[in-house]
């Protein structure tokens, strides 16, 4: 839709005892309502300026708009220096290659970072500068403003500019670290937050490979089979091994020292974790996107985390790894896998964004701790009290500010065809030095999808305060010891590490100002106080120890933090324990019983690089802690015993029960966790035990299944022989899937299970010979080309001739008009890209990059040519019950809305959440435009002139695996993959392919917009 926007002036006005707050805004024309809350005890609305920009939020806050747009546009990230100005990063060339110059707002000189500032007081900005002007910015994602320092992650790096004298320009460029994929991509490189331990923290999207060297001489390497997304993501894979022996894969929370030294990886496998928030104590807290609709989460993240995105080596989608009867919220994130750290709470559709986690005392009691994130998806900030759960956290959800009233039951806005309050996108939440929250706001009608719909560049910027205070961003003076303390205590959080450098450099002179800080009513303050001591020499680390006896839990996890950030770890060439770590080994020894599971949690994090023989007892005491139930408590189990598996597991067989059928859940969890070779014949007596429920001999065979030995491979082709069919169906699962990845080399697979073909496929194989035999006569090879072009099989197999370019353009043409009419829709699909009626103009051919894919969310768009057809249909009135039986007709063959349907293409039953009516028909009618990530249709040809057309779900050494159209995967071995290609053309036909009316795609919206 094309917005007309102007500049109009309102006064600040209060109507019906809500506060009506307006400035001089850009904004479509609309008539300015304010409507009363219907909760006003709970929930009031602020309007400035427009209805677009009415914000929903608690009735003790209000909002006003700070900033907006000319002085600055596009907002991606933002922080909040000392002086309480807000640094912004922009992306008005975002994806230059898909949204063309001459279709929006342009700056060919480069990406800028702006410096916003409220410089009389008045609770909104009035001052705006351009800080840089950068050719090599091309789209940040990230700032982060360190005293004179700037830090801007923008992939291929974190790129540093210093102010050396103070005139808001940058007197110096460095880079702090490159080598980061996702070149002008969302799965990127996101902001770098300063930790309460002088550490700098960020994270990176899965848009690989990232091989980065820090400044030690140290080289990170991950990957993934994901390529795609922009056109410079295109060499990617997954099982590389980094300087530390380790594997890590897809997204990664990553910690550098801030000299740029000591890079580690803090946790991994996410998808496009968009930004780390820091609290006091030191916890990480991320949200992450999804591949459909139903799966965006919120996580609190363990040190050294798997997150389970891809599979453990980042050769497999999570699609590659779906289990039969495994749900999609499962699956994509390998909820069922050992190994995997708990998913969090799971937000279902959307597009997260900005973090963070408040402590500030300005918005009151009540909303100290609040963990936020930004839902530019759903047009909301999530809200949570994250609540202390055994060795993790729960994740209470509630949805605290939003354009959509919660307490408004009956608006669908999905049903809407024009909405601007949809056009809220928070792109990022911050705290100020005042202690107010600032929303960024990219304001657009789409989100991501490496699209962008509004041509102006406009954004927004809120700030949110207590209703009725004024609040002003205090004047820090880091010359004093009392102005250290204020910045140590600043609610914004990259300010606090100009107080604890300042501090740092003071040493013991500062030990009792910094200890007196341990009485604070601010549970943060204390936390920031024991990270503080234990960087003020003797003394201070002294009185860190003490605090591992505190009462409180959470104190007792700082000082363990604290203690390990001023611990050297072992040498990147040494792996053996430096003398601070065998000094600090006791202390943990001493902990390694505490009655909180989250304190022995810390522990065994802490002794995840120590040889077994060092921490022998500390593991063991560890385990003795497990109820049988945490699975936080479960993983962190698993990140301590890391390579030390079978070590522990024969310290603890004596202490088990002999017969396997009499382990209890937490010892047959343990062992499914630790999973190690030489528990492999108890696990199949467990598996093989008719006393144990079918979830026991489940949890045995899934156990199997991940330990990569020989004998575990027999024990599992054993099993396909059971006289039980639920153990028969799952071990052959599991040797069908293994064969392709872990376990293709430990058996001769095609003489202990071999695959055999059909009977129409060896047939058709049989015809394809005789075309490619140079002997044969045109007539006899017409005569074949034209059965196979009416049958499935042999259709895909044409396709792959035609692709491999071994079918004679006379035989193209003969045989086009009865392929294009072939019963297999995936053969038709495909077969328009090589064959043509003669009247018709010839489709373009495939490429071998990826197509653009979701990023944020995926979100398609109108092509010139059917935005008329999509704009009469939304007009039309819809029959749900008649969308009901459009649904089964036509898409249930590959797609699922709640009960019905297949996981073959993305899930329907959330998509009211995501797309507005346009929105919808746009995918349907225009299925090609806005292909979702992972849902790029691949062309496997072999060496034997096999055909395989679908989603590419697994990519390793040993095997590729395609998912085809009707959910069957093919795994074919690496060796025998004649040629691979990647389409821009989806699998999903348009309407006109499948006889679909006007009428039937309104009723097909009306039932997958229902709520």
């Amino acid at each position: 839709m094309k917005i007309t926007f102007s500049e109009s002036l309102f006064p600040v006005v209060l109507v019906a005892g809500f506060l009506t707050v307006a400035t001089p805004v850009v904004q479509p024309k609309l008539t300015t309502t304010v409507v009363p809350s219907a909760e006003p005890s709970r929930q009031h609305s602020v309007v400035v300026g427009d209805d677009s920009s009415r914000l929903y939020l608690p009735d003790d806050l209000e909002a006003t708009l700070w900033a907006e747009s000319p002085m600055f546009y596009n907002p991606t990230n933002m922080d909040i220096d000392a002086r309480g100005r807000v640094w912004v990063t922009e992306a008005v060339n975002y994806r230059k290659f898909n949204n063309k110059a001459d279709q929006r707002l342009n700056h060919p000189e480069g990406e800028r970072v702006i410096i916003l500032e409220d410089t009389n007081g008045d609770g909104k900005a009035d001052a705006s500068k351009v800080f840089v002007t950068d050719p090599d910015l091309v789209s940040p994602l990230g700032i982060a403003i360190i005293g004179n320092k700037v830090i801007v992650s923008c992939a291929p790096s974190l790129v540093v500019y210093t102010d050396e004298n103070g005139d808001d320009k940058p007197d110096r460029k460095e880079v702090l670290l490159t080598g980061f994929g996702g070149l002008d991509h969302d799965h990127a490189l996101h902001a770098l937050v300063a930790g309460p331990d002088g550490k700098y923290y960020f994270n990176t999207g899965n848009a690989g490979p990232h091989v980065v060297t820090d400044k030690d001489g140290w080289t990170l390497r991950s990957g993934s089979l994901y390529v795609g997304g922009t056109p410079y993501n295109k060499i990617n894979h997954g099982n590389q091994v980094s300087d530390d022996g380790r594997v890590w894969v897809g997204g990664l929370a990553l910690r550098i020292n801030p000299d740029g030294s000591g890079l580690k990886v803090m946790g991994h496998n996410f998808r496009n974790n968009y930004e780390t928030a820091l609290d006091s104590y030191g916890n990480m807290w991320q949200n992450d996107n999804d591949d459909q609709v139903v799966a965006c989460r919120t996580s609190w993240l363990m040190e050294g985390g798997n997150a389970g995105y891809f599979s453990s080596d980042g050769t497999r989608y999570w699609q590659g790894d779906q289990r039969p009867d495994q749900s999609i919220q499962t699956a994509h994130w390998h909820q069922d896998d050992p190994g995997v750290m708990p998913v969090g709470d799971i937000t279902g559709a959307g597009s997260p964004t900005g973090v963070v986690v408040y402590e500030g005392d300005e918005l009151g009691p009540a909303y100290r701790g609040m963990l936020l994130s930004a839902e530019a998806g759903r047009n909301v900030i999530f809200s949570y009290k994250p609540d202390i759960w055994g060795a993790g956290y729960r994740l209470p959800r509630t949805d605290f500010i939003s354009t959509f009233p919660k307490v408004d039951e009956n608006y669908k806005w999905n049903d809407k065809t024009s909405d601007t309050r949809k056009w809220f996108r928070p792109s990022d939440i911050a705290v100020g030095t005042d202690g107010a929250l600032y929303i960024a706001d990219w304001y657009d009608p789409v989100v991501g999808g490496h699209q962008m719909q509004d041509q102006q560049g406009y954004g927004r910027i809120y700030r949110i305060t207590p209703r009725g205070r004024r609040l002003r961003a205090p004047r820090l003076d880091l010359r004093t010891t009392q102005g250290q303390i204020a910045a140590l205590l600043s609610p914004a959080v990259n300010v606090r590490v100009l107080g604890f450098e300042a501090l740092k450099q003071q040493g013991d002179d500062v030990i009792e100002p910094v200890k007196a800080l341990l009485s604070s009513g601010n549970p943060y303050h204390r936390a920031r106080a024991i990270f503080m001591m234990a960087h003020l020499g003797s003394e201070g680390q002294f009185e860190v120890e003490r605090l591992l006896k505190a009462a409180d839990a959470p104190m007792r996890i700082a000082a363990i933090r604290a203690l390990r950030s001023i611990t050297p770890e072992n040498s990147r060439s040494n792996p053996g324990l430096t003398t601070s770590q065998r000094a600090l080994l006791p202390l943990l020894g001493n902990l390694a019983l505490d009655p909180s599971a989250a304190v022995r949690r810390e522990v065994a994090i802490a002794i995840r690089d120590v040889p077994y023989t060092d921490c022998r007892f500390i593991l063991l005491n560890l385990v003795k802690g497990y109820d049988g139930q945490d699975r936080y408590y479960l993983h962190a189990l698993g990140i301590a015993a890391g390579g030390k598996e079978e070590a522990l597991f024969a310290d603890l067989r004596p202490t088990l029960p002999q017969d396997p059928t009499r382990w209890d859940q937490r010892v047959a969890s343990l062992v499914w966790e630790l999973h190690p070779a030489s528990a492999v014949p108890l696990l199949k007596k467990r598996a093989e035990a008719q006393t144990l429920t079918a979830d026991a001999r489940r949890q045995a065979i899934t156990a199997l299944g991940f330990i990569n030995d020989k004998s575990a491979a027999l024990t599992m082709v054993e099993l396909t022989k059971s006289p039980e069919k639920d153990v028969a169906d799952q071990a052959r699962y599991w040797t069908g899937f293994r064969r392709g990845n872990d376990w293709a080399s430990l058996l001769n697979w095609d003489e202990v299970m071999p695959v055999k073909q059909s009977a129409d496929e060896q047939k058709m194989l049989a015809k394809r010979q005789i075309l490619l035999d140079e002997y044969r006569s045109d007539a006899e090879k017409r005569k074949v080309a034209m059965e196979m072009a009416r049958t499935a099989a042999g259709g895909q197999i044409l396709v792959g001739l035609a692709a491999d370019k071994k079918l004679p353009d006379n035989l193209r043409t003969y045989v086009a008009d009865a392929i294009l009419k072939n019963p297999d829709q995936s053969v038709r699909t495909m077969a328009k890209e090589y064959f043509s009626r003669r009247s018709a103009p010839k489709p373009a051919a495939p490429v071998e990059t990826a197509s653009p894919v979701s990023s944020v969310a995926s979100a398609p768009s109108a092509s010139p040519a059917s935005s008329e057809s999509i704009t009469q249909i939304a007009m039309l009135t819809g029959d749900a019950r008649s969308g009901l039986t459009v649904f089964k007709n036509n898409c249930s063959t590959c797609h699922r809305y709640k009960q019905q349907g297949n996981d073959v293409g993305p899930e329907l039953t959330q998509i009211h959440q995501k797309f507005d009516k346009n929105a919808l028909l746009d995918a349907i009618v225009n299925p090609s435009a806005g292909i979702a990530f992972g849902y790029e249709p691949w062309l496997i040809t072999t060496k034997k002139g096999q055909t395989y057309y679908g989603f590419l779900v697994s990519d390793g050494e040993q095997s590729v695996v395609v998912k085809g159209v009707t959910g069957q995967k093919h795994t074919v071995p690496t060796d025998q993959v004649y040629s691979r290609r990647q389409y821009k053309t989806s699998l999903m036909p348009d309407p006109k392919a499948m006889g679909l009316s006007g009428q039937q795609l309104a009723d097909l919206t009306a039932f997958l917009l229902r709520q």
